[in-house]
């Protein structure tokens, strides 16, 4: 359609910062629609902000990351855009240096360019190959007629990954990702099912990834190029000739922008159902992961949810600390760019350099999950309201932060932060101290945290903290709570992208029909929702049913207000031997938020005994000081600390004190009778967790299989001898 007159990019963006933030108040709540409770389920709710439609575009017209991205960069040409830390002769690394958004336009649209040279003119291109016939460039298709190849993308987050996403977007590419805890099996996976032609990485994984193809050069024959992220040296030559021994061909991202910059080619516009993506989710059954299949459109929906929610300014700055490979940091990093935002990367791949980054950076604001702000939490108790060294700044930090909590968690305040002028000069000296003097709010998500984190956070921090709930399916967030919510239990209402209902779980005793609101498995639809796995009919038709509603297994309860709190999983139960049925997600949320000294813990049972044990991890942080406090002992060293708890004694001290802690919340088969206790226990590496902290139930009873044994045999540490607790 042409039009006589058309608005710029500009006039769009103005006017849409104009209008943001919306007023909180809006789109805080959700209610049923009339008439669509069916039995089995409960109604379908929606946003109060739009009950008729669902919303699915920031502003008319701007329907795809490619229309985004362009009508930002057309905007804030000379704003700057990705940036990153240089590194000093002496190692350390210095201020922020950033490209600006006219500049990474001009770098897209060589790179993409770049990218249909090299992959059209490579000697190893092979004619007999479906995924070789899909290297061309074909401005006329838009993507619909044929797949793209897939382009996968394999590093840190650093700015070059950025570049990947966005040329991506721009030239109708679709991309994946693989990340270092996957293992090469699963790497192998990813890259033989998708018949992924190239992969764009950083330096240090070009040799693991020629030796994985000369491993299996047949599941991996369609990998016919690598693109270095570093510069490639003289001294580099020898991979050089090690990919070419193994049909490869080795460029770095600066010769394929020349390239591409010598061979010019337009942006090869997509439509919103061209697949931008197809992020692979690490799983939770041991099996391999599934690759959800993600289009403009769920992506630019997941973009305008964010605007709804959106409490921070055009022109701000972000810090990149998620990692890019989980689609949580992708979902945030395209919302950052679409509002003209300074995205500042990490030094290198550590997460350890997040306090000394932030500090240099000043971020406006921070998305970060649960992990990071336990660890955050405790470090601040740590030097505030458990300094028993300073008892003069414990005493004041306590009066002001117990004092903080009391204000916001008012009914009244849930839209704003209480002002109390004495106290606020004493909490913002600490944010200031910690490095976040700078930012407005602190965003969470992929996994339970505890209210009384949130709580301590926002009032120690004098802060906003909101939390969200999201999946690899819906491109990440889409419903999220106030930044000042006042319980901090729930994650809010469903956005204005996406409707919800739940489903009746009568075996776990869930209904919708329940007196303290409905509750049962929560089922999503809307234009942010997915439509496949990745060549898997089978498990596609197993999440979405014939109605289009993707059933997400996670288990929801629905406020008054359609604020949406999660309480459990579905089919993660299991029956003890006297026939009580048990939730093990729920039971290790409840210690975990309950008792401040754990930081880990996994619930296990077995219908063949009658109480359940537990895999314990301490938290690093406050172990010390929970044995100085209860058992008037000093000890540091974590192997010390270990084998103080092998002691029977010890160890039923520590468990009486974890019941108690949950005292009348859990009945008593659903409270731990036997524990195992470490630091860490549960870690990606010995994979009985997901690299968003999700434990991998399958995997885990097999991994920890003589620790349950030995506990069985020890048998319960808190039953007396008439079997009552």
């Amino acid at each position: 359609m042409s039009y006589l007159f058309e608005e710029t990019p500009q006039y769009a963006l103005n006017k849409i910062a104009k209008s943001v933030p919306l007023d909180s108040k809006l789109v805080s709540t959700a209610s049923p629609l009339p008439n669509t409770k069916t039995p089995g389920f409960s109604p379908i709710y929606r946003n109060d902000y739009s009950p008729n439609k669902l919303i699915n575009v920031p502003y008319p017209g701007l329907d795809t990351l490619y229309k985004l991205f362009d009508a930002a960069a057309a905007a804030f040409p000379d704003k700057p855009c990705l940036g990153k830390r240089i590194k000093n002769p002496d190692g350390t690394f210095g201020k922020y240096v950033f490209e600006t958004y006219g500049t990474i336009r001009q770098r897209r649209n060589n790179f993409g360019s770049g990218i249909f040279f090299i992959l059209q003119n490579n000697p190893y291109r092979l004619v007999d190959s479906p995924a070789h016939a899909k290297l061309k460039y074909d401005p006329t298709n838009k993507n619909l007629d044929n797949e793209s190849f897939i382009l996968t993308i394999f590093s840190h987050n650093r700015p070059e990954w950025s570049i990947c996403d966005i040329t991506s977007a721009a030239y109708s590419i679709t991309n994946t990702a693989l990340y270092d805890t996957l293992g090469p099996d699963t790497s192998k996976y990813i890259l033989n099912l998708t018949e992924s032609p190239i992969v764009v990485c950083s330096k240090e994984k070009i040799e693991k990834l020629i030796d994985l193809k000369k491993s299996n050069p047949e599941e991996l024959r369609n990998l016919i190029c690598l693109v270095s992220m570093d510069e490639l040296t003289t001294e580099d030559s020898y991979l050089r000739n090690y990919a070419h021994e193994n049909h490869i061909t080795l460029f770095d991202m600066r010769q394929v922008e020349k390239l591409g910059e010598i061979n010019p080619l337009e942006p090869n516009e997509p439509t919103p159902d061209s697949v931008f993506t197809i992020t692979f989710t690490s799983g939770t059954t041991g099996a391999h992961p599934k690759g959800v299949v993600l289009t403009h459109r769920n992506a630019v929906s997941g973009v305008t949810f964010l605007f709804s929610n959106f409490f921070g300014h055009f022109n701000s700055i972000f810090y990149s600390f998620l990692p890019l490979a989980h689609i949580y940091e992708r979902a945030v990093i395209q919302f950052a760019l679409t509002t003209g935002a300074a995205i500042g990367f990490p030094q290198g791949p550590s997460p350890l350099t997040l306090l000394e980054d932030i500090k240099v950076l000043k971020p406006d604001t921070l998305a970060l999950v649960p992990r990071v702000l336990t660890k955050l939490e405790a470090g601040i108790k740590a030097q505030t309201i458990n300094n028993d060294a300073k008892p003069l700044l414990q005493s004041i930090f306590t009066k002001a932060i117990n004092y903080k909590m009391q204000e916001q968690a008012k009914k009244e305040n849930e839209h704003t932060n209480p002002s109390l002028f004495v106290y606020d000069r004493l909490l913002n000296s600490l944010r200031k101290k910690v490095g976040l003097d700078n930012v407005l709010a602190i965003t969470t998500g992929s996994a339970p945290i505890s209210s009384s984190t949130i709580k301590f956070l926002k009032a120690s921090l004098n802060i906003g903290l909101a939390q969200g709930y999201g999946l690899s399916e819906s491109f990440a967030g889409m419903m999220g709570s106030s930044k000042f919510d006042a319980e901090s239990t729930s994650c809010g209402p469903v956005s204005v992208t996406t409707e919800i209902k739940l489903k009746d779980l009568p075996e776990m005793g869930y209904t919708a029909d329940d007196e303290e609101g409905p509750r049962g498995e929560l089922l999503l639809r809307g234009p942010q929702i997915f439509k496949e796995y990745y060549k898997n009919p089978e498990e596609t038709a197993k999440a979405i049913d014939e109605d289009g509603w993707f059933h997400t297994g996670d288990v929801a309860r629905i406020d008054s207000e359609g604020k949406v709190s999660i309480i459990d999983r579905a089919k993660n139960f299991f029956k003890l031997a006297q026939g009580e049925y048990v939730t093990p997600e729920k039971i290790e949320g409840l210690y975990l938020s309950k008792f401040p000294y754990l930081a880990q813990l996994y619930v296990h049972g077995d219908s063949k005994e009658s109480f359940l044990v537990g895999i314990v991890g301490l938290d690093p942080t406050t172990a010390a000081q929970y044995i100085h406090a209860r058992f008037r002992d000093k000890i540091v060293k974590k192997e010390d600390i270990v084998e103080f708890f092998k002691t029977p004694r010890n160890k039923k001290v520590l468990l009486q004190d974890m019941n108690k802690s949950v005292g009348g919340v859990l009945q008593g088969f659903e409270k731990l009778h036997n524990i195992v206790v470490d630091f860490d226990p549960l870690t990606v590496e010995n994979e009985v967790i997901t690299p968003t902290m999700k434990i991998r139930r399958p995997v885990a009873v097999k991994f920890f299989a003589q620790q349950f044994s030995d506990m069985y045999a020890e048998g319960s540490l808190i039953k007396d001898t008439n079997g009552k607790l």
